[in-house]
């Protein structure tokens, strides 16, 4: 018979890079105290990477040895946990040009509680908010919104040609119908966009 860790790095050769792995899934190969310990021995040998709790990625070995992305591991938590997950409002500005600031903090915005994750070797904080700042999701038009919340009623709308400019008509015409999910200020700000 295989070594349970043998018969999990098989399993996880099934899917592709990036595919999470919860230790539910695990259990037609033997049981949970013993699949939770072979998942602990094979993130200490760098073969998996915890994104957390119960939900491993497979290591993608590189000239500095074994990692995985924060991206890849934030999108295997939403979808486990089945929650929304969606980059922050600087994160958001920063992609749209609307800020030259780089954000050197991993932090996220959840539709679940709010808690500090540790991938790798990376910290990774997951705030809960309100749920007009998870519209549209990870959808441009999502990220034209979180970039606004964070811009603030101030300099949103001097920022709003910028961001019409960025979004295709359609991711556009997104944003402008969410408008009565979002508070006042930005609700106004983008019925003057829409009409200009």
């Amino acid at each position: 018979m295989q070594k349970l860790t043998t018969q999990i790095m098989a399993y996880a050769a099934q899917f592709s890079d990036g595919t999470a792995l919860s230790a539910k899934a695990l259990l037609h190969l033997g049981n949970r105290a013993a699949i939770d310990q072979a998942l602990t021995r094979l993130c200490e040998r760098g073969d998996l990477v915890r994104a957390g709790r119960g939900i491993y990625l497979v290591a993608v070995k590189g000239q500095f040895g074994s990692h995985s992305t924060v991206e890849q591991a934030i999108e295997a938590v939403a979808q486990q946990r089945g929650e929304i997950i969606v980059s922050n409002g600087a994160a958001a500005a920063n992609s749209l040009g609307l800020s030259s600031q780089v954000p050197i903090r991993y932090i996220y915005y959840t539709s679940g509680r709010s808690r500090t994750m540790t991938i790798g070797s990376q910290t990774v904080e997951l705030q809960h908010v309100s749920r007009w700042k998870l519209v549209l999701a990870n959808k441009p038009a999502g990220v034209a919104v979180r970039a606004l919340a964070w811009l603030g009623p101030e300099r949103a709308e001097e920022a709003l040609p910028r961001i019409k400019r960025k979004l295709c008509t359609e991711s556009f015409n997104e944003l402008v119908a969410a408008s009565p999910q979002l508070p006042s200020w930005l609700a106004r700000i983008l019925g003057k966009a829409a009409h200009c």
